[in-house]
């Protein structure tokens, strides 16, 4: 258990080690969210607010006032980051990075020491479990649209879970260069689409500390091969999974990108397009309206579907149509594993802001209502269909919801 905000630790070096009721809210109800929907993370065990007032600059900006306080227990198995193994390693000091691996394998992967053989392979064979799970990570996240925001080593948990929950968020209108960190604006280093490809560059940073400790290079490059076997192999199944194809097969990644084109045709929600997917008719003899009036609630600008964009998304749906009849699948059995991928219930930043709005003003009750919510992110939860759509216009601009620091 660790407790978030509860003043000035060890780990706190110059700051005051408190935080706000605003990032608090946001972590408590995010990783709880993100258990429910199936994703590897750490998990809240409570949420309190403190009476005190905490100085933040929200936007590092200035700007800067006092916030209501709170302190969040957070818990895990383990808080042991990629950077944990990095700092003994960048000191030189090998004795301490030999004692916190075996001290990681003895007690958070015991398979590896039972499995025996010397230091090097055990060492060669828990980094490839690190791979391999940061690879199913990355994957769970890309399938629901989460955004971590800060995806540094120090934020990457050695078992493969959902660390620090900062400036976060969901993906809404689908755009893989979207980043909800004020701080990465200019880069986009943390975006959407850059996920894979920073997660694999930070095992390899957890790598070079490792080099540390062995000269045996090839194990540590095999395993992080590996890792891109995994997220590919992986990314491609939950992918065909969610559109309701059952296995892959030869073409799935051209339909695949077909499919993404679409979805940046015109700005289109994409926790919803995949949702309400499931409701489109496969029959060959469905008309274009058929086709599109499952997905009417996905589109933020529906009068720009016309014309070439209007073509455009109809031939893929016939496409994914065709598909899923090759597939064989019953239809009630194809929904259901689509429903059981595609989530309804999401934590979109706008339902976080309204959260913590209340909560500033004195009423808890819609973190109470959100988090019975969002156990449930699959169910359609009749009556609270609100909590389902897509992101209002008043989100679009407003600080919280597209647009976040690192700030607590």
């Amino acid at each position: 258990m660790q407790l978030k905000g509860a003043g000035p630790t060890p780990y706190s070096r110059s700051a005051d080690g408190r935080a706000v009721l605003r990032s608090s809210i946001r972590e408590f109800l995010c990783s709880e969210a993100m258990h429910h929907l199936g994703v590897p993370t750490t998990r809240a065990l409570s949420l309190v607010s403190t009476g005190d007032a905490v100085l933040r600059d929200m936007l590092y900006d200035g700007n800067i006032r006092p916030e209501p306080g709170a302190v969040v227990c957070r818990v895990a198995p383990s808080f042991v980051r990629f950077g944990t193994f990095q700092l003994p390693a960048t000191r030189g000091d090998v004795s301490l990075l030999r004692q916190l691996v075996d001290f990681t394998i003895e007690h958070d992967f015991p398979h590896v020491a039972a499995d025996g053989g010397s230091p090097d392979e055990q060492c060669a064979r828990w980094f490839t479990d690190v791979c391999v799970r940061t690879a199913a990570l990355v994957v769970h996240w890309m399938r629901v649209g989460f955004v971590h925001g800060v995806l540094n080593t120090d934020n990457m948990s050695i078992l493969g879970l959902t660390i620090d929950y900062g400036p976060y968020g969901w993906l809404e209108d689908f755009d893989p260069g979207w980043t909800p960190n004020t701080t990465d604006a200019a880069t986009h280093r943390y975006a959407f689409g850059a996920q894979p490809q920073i997660a694999h560059w930070n095992l390899g940073q957890l790598a070079n500390a490792l080099l540390v400790l062995t000269d045996d290079v090839a194990p540590l490059q095999a395993a992080i091969d590996r890792y891109r076997e995994s997220y590919r192999d992986g990314y491609r199944s939950m992918m065909v999974e969610r559109l309701g194809w059952g296995s892959p097969i030869e073409g799935d990644d051209q339909r695949l990108g077909e499919l993404y084109e679409v979805l940046q045709s015109t700005e289109t929600d994409y926790v919803l397009f995949f949702r309400d997917l499931a409701d489109v008719p496969t029959g060959i003899d469905a008309t274009d309206d058929a086709l599109l009036v499952p997905l009417a609630s996905v589109w933020y600008q529906p009068h720009e579907l016309e014309g070439d964009v209007r073509s455009h998304a109809v031939a893929w749906l016939r496409q994914w149509g065709e598909r899923v009849r090759m597939a064989d699948v019953d239809d009630h059995d194809r929904r259901c594993v689509m429903n059981s991928r595609n989530p309804r219930f999401v934590l979109r930043n706008s339902l976080a802001q309204e959260a913590i709005d209340a909560a500033e003003a004195g009423d808890a009750s819609l973190i109470h209502t959100l988090l019975d919510v969002l156990r449930r992110p699959y169910d359609e939860q009749p009556g609270r269909e609100r909590f389902a759509q897509r992101r209002p216009e008043w989100a679009r601009t407003r600080v919280g919801c597209s647009a976040l620091s690192c700030s607590s």
